[in-house]
């Protein structure tokens, strides 16, 4: 098909009916459907598709998202020049791989992980927090199914997980995938995380793990570790838990080094963590980190010489770019221990001075941004008075429409009947953005409310 039969096609879009022309010949501006017969030149095909990307919001503005929309432009070229590096092949690669093992070492210190020997961290990074909770949940599947085995356990037993129902959505992807049951503690009106013991209550002989939440997505509080640490200990319960640390993993070790949440806890097993979120690294990179070898087992990991070099493999992808595990060791180089709690000072700081101004506008709070309960995330809802004649979704809506996204949903299950909004403080989400913010909240409550 020529670029002339092209131009001649009706336009479905408002990119599809632009025509460019150069070099003696015209194009529809962006395929739809199949590709063009003929190259376009290089500018122009960056500048059509640079401004159709225009429409996407902009990423400062995005208040839903917990992925950092910020790094140093020292960061960013470091990410450019390794884009073309495949992280698992250490024979081309070795600075690389040395590196990722460091970002693992640095991960197991902050988390307490107990080491007597000088092995290996026993870890891996992953496209994000999901990939490692669905390696999480298939090791405590495999390691329960072993322990089963050896016990002679009725074999008839299905394999359950106990959580709390304000997990996130890939929780429940990862028992489906690999056919696990979830035991799920409701939330209720007035708690929005796991009750401890509820959860230790519906422990089983079918039970792999309990997860614990380090900063739900809700209202971004933190479930109670220890608690259920203690409660498992007393009833003398050896049930593995893992910590959704998602988003808290790089906020709690900073701002409440003291809190136990973490392997100091002998049942914690496994932690999984978000880079890309408070670990201030563009999407996406996770890590997950397992307290020894004998919480892995053994023929979940391959050993392989594919790339001329023997390596073990244990992840949902082989392929994979070194840029962001790059850029996560720029961050731990760059920031270290004072450099990160400085960071997410200011932040609690503007998740603070927002929370003040929204209680002020009268709004109710449901979240604990203070870096010490909670994460910096700010979650509200309208006082029930104000309702009949608009909600948060209509809220949503109407600061969408001035540039803003801020998600509007329903609790957890056990409080579904709850409206409420969220914003993501993250570390370009200045004082003045958050002033700039307030400003526009109270001009639509003003405009809703007339």
């Amino acid at each position: 098909m020529t670029g002339n039969h092209l131009a001649r096609r009706r336009c479905t879009t408002a990119t599809s009916c632009a025509l460019v022309s150069e070099r003696g010949h015209s194009k529809s501006v962006l395929p739809n459907a199949e590709l063009f017969d003929e190259p376009m030149p290089v500018g122009t095909a960056y500048h059509l598709l640079r401004e159709e990307l225009i429409r996407d919001a902009n990423p400062r503005f995005n208040l839903a998202t917990f992925a950092s929309t910020w790094m140093e432009p020292e960061a960013t070229r470091l990410i450019n020049e390794s884009l073309a590096k495949n992280l698992v092949d250490p024979r081309a690669y070795p600075a690389t791989t040395q590196i990722e093992q460091r970002c693992l070492n640095i991960l197991a210190s902050m988390y307490n992980l107990p080491r007597e020997t000088n092995e290996d961290v026993i870890g891996v990074s992953t496209v994000g927090s999901s990939e490692a909770i669905m390696l999480a949940v298939l090791a405590m599947k495999e390691r329960w199914a072993e322990q089963s085995t050896e016990s002679g356990q009725n074999k008839t037993v299905r394999p359950n997980i106990i959580m709390s129902s304000a997990v996130h959505i890939c929780w429940t992807k990862a028992a489906r995938y690999f056919e696990v049951d979830i035991q799920h503690v409701p939330c209720s009106k007035s708690r929005y995380i796991l009750d401890p013991g509820q959860a230790v209550d519906l422990v089983n002989e079918g039970t792999i793990g309990i997860c614990c939440i380090l900063g739900t997505t809700y209202t971004g509080e933190y479930e109670d570790v220890q608690a259920v640490n203690s409660l498992l200990s007393q009833r003398s319960l050896e049930v593995p838990i893992h910590v959704d640390a998602a988003s808290g993993g790089f906020v709690a070790p900073f701002m409440t080094p003291n809190l136990e949440w973490d392997f100091r806890l002998e049942n914690v097993t496994s932690i999984n963590v978000s880079g890309h979120k408070y670990g201030l690294v563009y999407p996406g990179i996770g890590w997950g980190l397992w307290r020894s070898r004998a919480h892995l087992p053994r023929h979940l990991v391959f050993q392989l010489s594919y790339l001329g070099a023997i390596q073990e493999s244990y992840t949902l992808n082989f392929t994979r770019g070194s840029s962001h595990v790059i850029a996560q060791y720029y961050q731990f180089v760059r920031l270290g221990k004072a450099g990160y709690h400085e960071r997410l000072s200011a932040i609690v700081q503007v998740a603070e001075r927002l929370t003040q101004a929204l209680r002020e506008l009268g709004f109710m709070i449901l979240s604990k941004a203070d870096g010490v309960r909670g994460i910096p995330i700010v979650a509200f809802r309208l006082k029930p008075s104000r309702k009949p004649k608009f909600d948060e979704f209509v809220l949503s809506e109407k600061l969408q429409r001035l540039g803003w996204l801020v998600p509007a949903y329903h609790m957890a299950d056990g409080a579904s009947g709850i409206k409420l909004l969220r914003v993501v403080c993250r570390v370009d989400f200045t004082q003045e953005l958050c002033d700039l913010f307030v400003r526009h909240m109270r001009t639509t409550l003003e405009e809703c409310i007339a």
